[in-house]
């Protein structure tokens, strides 16, 4: 099967120019002007911005958290994903206190084998660094192709992993070459608060925010900083939400340290007046919370200054009576906020056509940063002579209104119902195969392949 895409505006992190795309099989073949090459299908983009299928790298999709599992699975998420143009996620896979990493990955398996409609990828959370956890790094980077490893300083008890585990770990994942992905928020400071707010009997979505102050999250920022810059281990902080922990890492930036940061669109276009709106509020609830205005300032200031990499969205929806759980104890609201198929559209509305980031920064992270980072560059992020012919065509003056009653995840309330965005994913491929058009997916679930990916030494 081979596609030619004509005429179209083709952006890449670095480039802006009209050509052709011709692609064989699942790549790309051939970029030129005016290609005089025979295919089986030709469509003209004429008018459209061209650009690499996103890439996002923070999705639960299907997971078991706070005695229920999130509300979309691998076939719903990743067919959402498509319809926004993300042609590729990475999940993370939670290892069980007690049990070994590669139990984890045959659970998670057995929820994502023939069932993504769109292409995958996992990190490894960590939840139990000991001997016997330390002898499986080497494979699952060597062979399985994971090759992040993701760590909480929150979440005693279930999740979090103390700084003794942390260094042990980040010198055997530097050792063969892998990444650390943090949540770095201070879970003790935070439980604390949690704790005074409902002994205060304080338990509305307002306290959920209030127990997770920006302190708490630019002091474990900074930790983990100077633990992965001790150990040499690459280290990358998911969802930064604030001020405080930006100023960390650019406070690193002047002792020649390095980390790369992810923030989450919502962190960007959101903020935490939402809380005020008595038990509404919980659709937002998410950790850390929404910020201030400033801090959405700042993180707008870190992607153009080069500190923040990736924009991602840590897709965890649940539904409303799933949210009702915490009806009257905040602490109990499960943490997580639908944006999986919103993403590209929500970043092109407010950044590029507001003027806060350029189309090549667009593309730079959406996709481009996320490939590089963690592994799959050049066979994705980007659109190039043998990469995977993963493409959107977007159209930037279509303006539309997002809603639940027309969204595709598998959730009953929209974070953004009646935002009005301007630009709309067209026409997605994924692998050389048309899988969304005119607003239909055209594949099924088991479409989607699962990306081994390369040693973090390979490709930065």
């Amino acid at each position: 099967m081979s596609i030619l895409i004509k005429n179209g505006n083709i952006i890449t992190a670095t480039d802006n120019y009209v050509a052709d795309i011709f692609i064989e099989g699942e790549t790309i073949k051939t970029i030129g002007k005016n290609l005089a090459v025979n295919a089986d299908e030709v469509i003209d983009a004429t008018g459209k911005l061209v650009m690499p299928g996103g890439i996002d790298p923070h999705v639960h999709l299907d997971m078991p958290f706070m005695g229920t599992f999130s509300s979309d699975n691998y076939e719903t998420g990743t067919r959402a994903a498509l319809y926004g143009g993300t042609t590729t996620i990475i999940d993370f896979i939670l290892q069980k206190q007690g049990n070994s990493l590669q139990a984890a990955l045959q659970e998670w398996k057995g929820r994502s084998d023939n069932n993504c409609v769109g292409d995958y990828s996992f990190h490894m959370a960590v939840t139990d660094f000991n001997e016997e956890t330390k002898k499986e790094i080497k494979h699952f980077i060597e062979e399985e192709g994971i090759t992040s490893f993701k760590t909480f300083m929150a979440y005693k008890g279930a999740l979090m992993i103390d700084d003794r585990q942390m260094i042990g770990l980040m010198e055997e994942v530097k050792k063969h070459g892998g990444l650390i992905n943090v949540h770095a928020t201070n879970g003790d400071m935070i439980d604390y608060l949690i704790a005074k707010h409902k002994a205060e009997e304080k338990l509305t979505p307002l306290y959920h925010y209030l127990s997770q102050p920006e302190v708490t999250e630019a002091e474990a920022s900074e930790r983990f900083i100077e633990m992965a810059s001790y150990t040499g281990c690459p280290g990358y902080i998911v969802h930064l939400t604030c001020e405080g922990a930006l100023n960390a890492v650019r406070n690193a930036t002047q002792k020649n340290k390095k980390v790369f940061v992810e923030t989450c669109i919502q962190y960007l276009i959101l903020d935490a007046s939402l809380y005020e709106k008595n038990f509404e509020g919980a659709k937002w609830v998410m950790s850390p919370p929404l910020r201030e205005k400033k801090d959405q300032a700042t993180l707008w200031a870190g992607i153009n200054q080069g500190l923040v990499q990736v924009v991602a969205t840590d897709h965890c929806p649940f539904m409303w009576e799933q949210k009702l759980l915490g009806k009257n104890d905040f602490s109990k609201i499960p943490n997580g906020h639908p944006a999986i198929e919103n993403r590209m559209e929500l970043l092109f509305s407010e950044g590029v056509n507001k003027g806060k980031i350029t189309l090549n920064k667009f593309v730079e992270v959406s996709s481009t940063n996320a490939a590089k980072i963690f592994g799959m560059f050049p066979k994705k992020g980007t659109i190039a002579v043998d990469s995977d012919a993963d493409i959107i065509l977007f159209d930037a003056n279509e303006e539309h209104t997002l809603s639940a009653k027309t969204h595709h995840m598998n959730v009953d309330y929209s974070g953004y119902e009646g935002w009005r965005v301007k630009g709309k994913i067209k026409t997605v491929l994924l692998r050389g195969k048309v899988a969304v058009d005119n607003n239909e997916c055209k594949v099924e679930k088991g479409y989607g392949k699962f990306v081994k990916r390369k040693k973090v030494g390979q490709i930065i």
